[in-house]
């Protein structure tokens, strides 16, 4: 499978390479390149490398630059710029470490280059999270449900008994049907980076809208990063619920994940 290929732009070779090492934790399948630092190994940014590494992500479904500051985005611009398809690369304003691994753990389950932006940019709070299988997520006022309608319904169309207005569906209390289960984490550290990836990847390849509550707190399923701000910790319970045609498998794949302490 090809899929969506990032290349990290940093002032520090350094740096660079660390975030491409945490990135391959999470999502091992997917081509993560460094581009860090000058050609004599000083502080700065260099369009030879940078275009060297595009390059190497090329063969992907498309490529995905993030940089930690301006003038590295300036590089990625130029060489984008350059490229036969410069559609096929898009250079993301996110927070380099969160956002290259949000992008690679939604890369790892073989998304869109359109997703895998979407992703990235969640990270610094610029979109809201994708509904992901083709639809989108709606919050509903206070009492309501969340409902998933699909992208391809025109405004003004239905889905049920739901009125499409725009790119919004308001629907006063909307039969949604739900599942949830309680799961304790036995793994010693909790929710942390890599387990947070695995069940993120795995909710990510069901058609299921997931939910994970711990506390007040609550995160979507499919986002490493929100999975990780739970702070939920080995010894804790958090709890599951799914909506969606695949809302059993969904919970299924998270209580066996955390069964065998998510590979660790």
């Amino acid at each position: 499978m090809n899929r969506v290929g990032l290349v990290v732009v940093s002032h520090s070779a350094g740096l660079a390479a660390g975030v491409v090492e945490v990135a391959a934790q999470m999502a091992p399948d997917v081509v993560v390149v460094a581009a860090g630092g000058t050609a004599d190994g000083g502080i700065g940014t260099d369009f030879d490398a940078v275009s060297a590494a595009v390059q190497r992500v090329e063969g992907e479904a498309g490529v995905v630059l993030l940089y930690d500051l301006g003038s590295a985005r300036m590089v990625a611009d130029m060489v984008v710029e350059t490229l036969d398809d410069p559609e096929s690369a898009v250079v993301v304003d996110a927070p380099l470490v969160e956002g290259t691994v949000a992008a690679a753990v939604v890369a790892q389950g073989g998304a869109s280059l359109t997703a895998v932006v979407a992703a990235a940019r969640e990270a610094a709070g610029l979109t809201a999270a994708p509904g992901g299988n083709g639809s989108t997520a709606l919050a509903l006022p206070d009492g309501a449900d969340v409902i998933v309608v699909p992208d391809e319904v025109e405004p003004g169309g239905i889905v049920g008994d739901v009125d499409v207005v725009g790119s919004m569906s308001l629907v006063a209390n909307a039969p949604v049907v739900a599942e949830e289960l309680v799961v304790p984490l036995t793994n010693a550290i909790g929710l942390h980076a890599r387990p947070a990836a695995l069940v993120a990847r795995a909710m990510a390849a069901l058609d299921a809208r997931v939910t994970v509550r711990f506390g007040d707190a609550k995160a979507d399923g499919r986002s490493v990063l929100a999975l990780m701000g739970l702070g939920a910790r080995g010894g804790d319970e958090v709890r599951v619920s799914a909506t969606g045609p695949q809302a059993a498998e969904a919970l299924a794949s998270f209580e066996e994940l955390a069964a065998r302490n998510f590979s660790e």
